[in-house]
């Protein structure tokens, strides 16, 4: 029964250590969003609104002839464009959703990504994630045009220079990625970054390429976020005369001997009797 039992000991802890796992995901990635939602109500989900309606928008003007070549010149973002146009296009491109793709799918995707990203990382990072996100897969799509085809494994084609970015799947690919390495949730990281990489795998096409690398730098992102040192601390180790702390008024006590800091060091209260 002993050896039985040490047998199956790894087999158990195993279990346990896989349990924990998923409950901490589960508090972080659900259980801790449901009550920041409860406590802000609709106000602490406005990007997601927002981003949502963005596409609907767009895809509801692309529908038309005209509209479709508005939409291009706003927010239509390819390799073979000048630099600064598509940086200049590049945020208005996470609202133009791929005209081949189900698009309400997407919104379903991207309103989940948005709203659980603003939940727990606010709306300033959640933006700066989702554009740095996007921004490295359209630059990285222009390096790989430029590389030509069969370089390095890496190059493409002049004729993927032509073809539409990907929008709002890389934002949201991003921000799946980076809540997962912030929240340390290996299941939600499986289902988004992991997919990506059998993607680009499977289907080495430029899209499946730009969410590989929205992927990998969202994963920095995360890991750069995660060793630095929280303010409290930092401020623990500057100087206590860099605190800014008021000196003491004139009068409030009997006047202490101050030496001149320029010629003698400050006396060390050991040394006093």
């Amino acid at each position: 029964m002993t050896g039985n039992g040490n047998r199956w000991t790894p087999a158990a802890r195993a279990v346990r250590f896989v349990g924990r796992t998923l409950r901490r995901e589960w508090h972080g990635i659900v259980t801790d969003p449901l009550r920041q939602l409860v406590r802000r109500g609709l106000s602490g989900i406005v990007l997601a609104f927002v981003a949502a309606f963005g596409v609907i928008l767009f895809h509801g003007v692309a529908q038309h002839p005209g509209g479709r070549r508005l939409v291009w010149h706003l927010g239509g973002v390819t390799a073979d464009l000048p630099l600064w146009l598509a940086l200049l296009r590049t945020p208005v491109s996470l609202y133009v959703p791929a005209l081949d793709l189900p698009v309400w799918a997407g919104i379903t995707q991207l309103f989940l990504a948005f709203a659980l990203a603003e939940l727990v990382l606010g709306r300033a990072r959640t933006l700066a994630v989702a554009y740095l996100t996007t921004l490295a897969g359209t630059l990285a799509a222009r390096v790989m045009v430029a590389l030509g085809p069969g370089r390095w494994c890496l190059g493409l084609p002049p004729e993927a220079g032509r073809i539409l970015d990907t929008g709002p799947s890389a934002a949201v690919v991003g921000l799946f990625t980076y809540l997962a390495v912030v929240r340390r949730a290996p299941v939600v990281f499986a289902l988004t970054g992991g997919s990506m990489v059998w993607e680009s795998l499977a289907v080495p096409n430029l899209a499946g390429r730009e969410h590989l690398i929205a992927v990998v730098t969202a994963l920095v992102l995360g890991l750069l976020r995660g060793r630095r040192p929280p303010i409290p601390v930092r401020r623990a180790n500057l100087p206590a005369q860099g605190l800014g702390t008021p000196p003491s008024p004139p009068g409030s006590g009997p006047p202490a001997p101050r030496p001149d800091p320029q010629h003698h060091p400050v006396p060390s209260l050991r040394l006093l009797p």
